[in-house]
This record gives C-alpha cells, structure tokens and sequence, in this order.
C-alpha cells in the first residue's frame, strides 16, 4: 500500500464501453456459482474513532481519484460479450461505507470474526463493487477499517485502489486538490448499444473472443496454457510441473464461510535472520511458513515426513514484457515448502536454494525482489494473485509477499497503527496467506474455510511459534559461524 503522496493517479474518465479482460469474466461467472474473489485488508489505528460523517466526506473528497469505484458492471444481452464498466447513475456513498462497533471486551478476536464474516459475503453485482467498514469501541480506545473490492477494479498493476488515496503521511496534511468538474454519471448504455458494441467488437477484433460468455470462460485455460509453456521454458513453474500438489486438509472442498486471524512480525527480525542465513526476507517469510505449516499439519496428526508443500507466489516481470496476454504483468511461482523438515534452518536454506536456481532462469523478476519494488501497492499486486490463484492445479496454497510504505501514515490525523491483508482462497485450497509490510512491521493476514479450518488459531500460534524458532536458530547459526571466524584468526602456538 502507498499513501496519497506517492500515487501516480490516472484521473481522466472512462468511458462506457470500457470492456473486462476475460480472465475477470471467467472468475465473475465463478461468483456466480458462490466463489468469493474480493481482495481486502484490515487497517488498525490508534485514538478515538472519527464519526461516520468525518470518514465519508474525507472518501468522497477522493474519489474523482479512483473513477472505477463509481462504476458498476453492465451485463451484455444474450451473452454475446463479455460485461462493461459504467457510471452508475445511482450511486450513493453511504451504501458503500458501513459502520459497525465491537461487543464487549472490544479486542482483537472479536475485530476477527467481524472480518471472517465480512469477507464471507458476496458483493451486489448492481453496484459498484466495493465496501468500507468503519468499527469503532475497540477495547483499547482505537479503531479499524476494514476494506473489501473485487480484483476486477484494479486491472493492471499501474491502477490504483481506493486506499492508496486515503492515507496521508503527516498527521495534518490537506485534502487534495478538487476536481475540475463535479461528478455527473453518463447516461447508462441501452441494452441495444451493448450488444451492438459486442457484435462490432466481435467483427473488427476476432481474436478478443467476446462472442460469447462460453468463449470467454475458455480465455483463461488457453491463456494459462500458454503462460504455462512460457513459463515452464524459463524454468519458473519447473517445480510444480513435475507433480501436482500432494493431498493435505488444506486442499478439500471449500464453502461460503470464512474465518480470519492475523500475526504481527517485526520487519527487522526477519531482515536479521536472512543477514545471517543469507536469502532474501521473503525466502524467510516462506520458511517460516513452511515450518507453520509443518506443526499445524503433525499437530492434526497428518504424516509430514518428506512431505514438500507448493506455494503459488507472485512475482512481477517486466514492464517491457511482451505478454500482453495475461492481462498484467505478475506471474506465479511455485515455491516448493519442505514442511517434513523440523529444522527451521534446513528449510530455509532447502526454500533459498530452490527460489534461487528459479530465479537464475526465469526471465521475470524474482519472488526474492518483489518486495523491493516499493512502486508496487499491496491492493494491486493482491489483485493479481487473486487472479493466479485461480488456476490453482499443482499448488496448496498461496502465499503473497508484497511491500508497504515504511513511513507512518495518518487518515483523519490518526495513526495507522496496523495493517493486514487478505487475498482469497481459490476451489480446494481452503488457506491463504499475505503479507504485507508497513512502517517496519509485517502483518500476516491467514483467511480460511469456516468448516475447513476450524482451529485457525492453532495455525496462527504456530506461525508465530516458527518466526521465533527460525530466529533462534539463525543467532546459534550466527554464533557459530563468528566463533568459527575467530577460530581461524587465532594463531596455532604448536605453529610458532
């Protein structure tokens, strides 16, 4: 996520017509047979709640920022094209931000099941196709946003989401500059025009399959297909090629329910541990992972022994990149999690190695560098892995890595205490985990299956239980390679 200060916007208008890609076509049709592809986050921030009022006129003074978030969806007649996006000419703010308070005590727990609830329910395809949420009596005086959009509003890794525009970096920071014109909502296109468009789309642009939504829900297998090949080529998906993902209780069939939690990290202790075992932060963020994944499973009595786990992560290519067929410009990486392994230091050294060899022969930017790209917003590259974790065969789970602002920020002159992401879980995978950064903290956000994943906070505890295991063994590794080091700087007295 960045703040405001830092947004590159594309303001100018879209007009009608402005057609969904049809791989967002395909995943709108599984959300008609109840999947749930909206990304989201869970922001935390310290001092008293602002009133319902203060929070809308501060969105509103944003939102000629992101003109997608007043847009809604119009479905083509007889299923000759795919939907289009279109000024909804009934928008009104307050459908769109919510206000909830907390039961008693107030604290983390009850802020999670609020979130697993929320993030369960579907999003009104007659709307534009985000929520807020503003939840105030947290028990220790704060407050929370919860934010929920579907990845179909951020199409492209150069577009902005509602929160990258909300959040500034000084406690007093101005409101932005006002639009030059007020919003007016275009005239909705009349059925006849939408499907008089899609048959003179399908005419002049063959090849952009918009004849029908049948065509559309088979772009995705050719283009993943395709990607596959190009992929397997360059060694990134070499892993997951050899084998599908191993059966596991994370893989079993998912229903409409949600459970969430999260774990809070500091950024440093995962930077000391790569400091001293060498990788990268997100090669640490994947062992530690990894070793989660490994207690969890031994503790619900499942045979980890040479057990090897495959994660779908994200990973951004070039911008000159010439595959202008997957519709964005991140790609997936199947990381290998080696949860059979009880030493966390093996298996970030097994994780390291195994990125690293992908890395030296993919022609995209490696998992190791994604977090270094800080251009890149949380709420974009969330979107695309939703995108990936759709063609989920040969992964477990996903695990997204992506980078925040590491600078405080402020919305309504309070501090962003926290920040945790979601991205959603895809058919049979009944676990996601993100990461995000921010202000020197990571936030592991977990999202699951209701019935799956009953003792999520088990998984919870022993994810933080491996980020202090991996730890503690990356000082004994550090101590022994210093007293190693002082070793073979003291003189042999039998040499003299």
């Amino acid at each position: 996520m960045t703040c405001r200060a830092e947004v590159s916007v594309h303001s100018t208008a879209m007009g009608h017509g402005h057609r969904i890609s049809p791989v967002d076509a395909s995943f709108l049709e599984r959300e008609k047979a109840g999947a749930r592809l909206h990304v989201a986050s869970v922001a935390v921030f310290e001092g008293p709640a602002p009133s319902w009022d203060a929070v809308r006129e501060h969105v509103e003074a944003r939102l000629h920022l992101v003109p997608r978030f007043r847009q809604r969806l119009a479905e083509v007649p007889l299923n000759q094209g795919r939907a289009v996006w279109v000024d909804d000419p009934h928008f009104n703010l307050r459908y769109h931000l919510r206000h909830a308070g907390l039961p008693a005590p107030g604290d983390d727990e009850e802020l999670k099941v609020l979130a697993g609830r929320i993030f369960a329910q579907s999003l009104d395809r007659t709307k534009p196709l985000w929520e807020m949420w503003l939840v105030d009596r947290l028990g220790d005086g704060g407050f929370a946003l919860i934010f929920k959009s579907h990845h179909a509003l951020v199409d492209g890794i150069d577009a902005v989401d509602i929160t990258q525009v909300l959040f500034d970096t000084e406690p007093d920071a101005p409101p932005p500059a006002p639009p030059e014109h007020p919003w007016v909502a275009r005239p909705l296109p009349t059925p006849a025009q939408l499907l008089s468009d899609a048959l003179i789309e399908r005419a002049t642009h063959p090849q952009a399959l918009a004849h029908s939504a049948r065509a559309a829900l088979d772009v995705p297998r050719r283009i993943a297909d395709t990607a596959r090949d190009r992929l397997a080529d360059a060694g990134v998906l070499s892993f997951a090629a050899r084998a599908s993902a191993p059966p596991t209780p994370l893989n079993v069939k998912v229903g409409p329910h949600r459970r969430y939690t999260w774990v809070d990290a500091e950024l440093s202790q995962l930077q000391a541990i790569k400091d001293s075992l060498g990788g990268t932060v997100n090669d640490a963020i994947l062992a530690v992972v990894a070793g989660a994944l490994g207690r969890y499973l031994r503790h619900r009595a499942v045979d980890t022994r040479d057990l090897v786990l495959r994660a779908l992560v994200p990973i951004a290519v070039p911008a000159d990149s010439d595959d202008a067929a997957l519709g964005n410009e991140v790609r997936a990486l199947a990381a290998p999690l080696p949860v059979g392994l009880e030493d966390p230091v093996a298996q970030l050294r097994a994780i390291r190695d195994s990125i690293a060899e992908l890395d030296e022969t993919s022609d995209a930017v490696g998992a190791r560098r994604l977090t270094e790209l800080q251009g890149l917003a949380s709420p974009t590259i969330m979107s695309q892995a939703a995108r990936l974790a759709q063609r989920q065969q040969g992964y477990n789970l996903v695990v997204t890595n992506v980078p925040g602002p590491q600078v405080t920020l402020y919305l309504l002159g309070r501090r962003l205490r926290a920040l945790y992401p979601v991205v959603p879980i895809a058919e049979r995978q009944a676990l996601g985990i993100a990461v995000v950064s921010y202000d020197g903290r990571l936030g592991f956000g977990l999202l699951a299956d209701y019935d799956a994943l009953g003792d999520l906070d088990v998984l919870a505890r022993e994810l933080r239980a491996a980020i202090d295991a991996l730890g503690a063994g990356a000082s004994i590794s550090q101590r022994a390679a210093s007293g190693r080091s002082k070793a073979a700087r003291t003189p042999d007295p039998s040499a003299v």
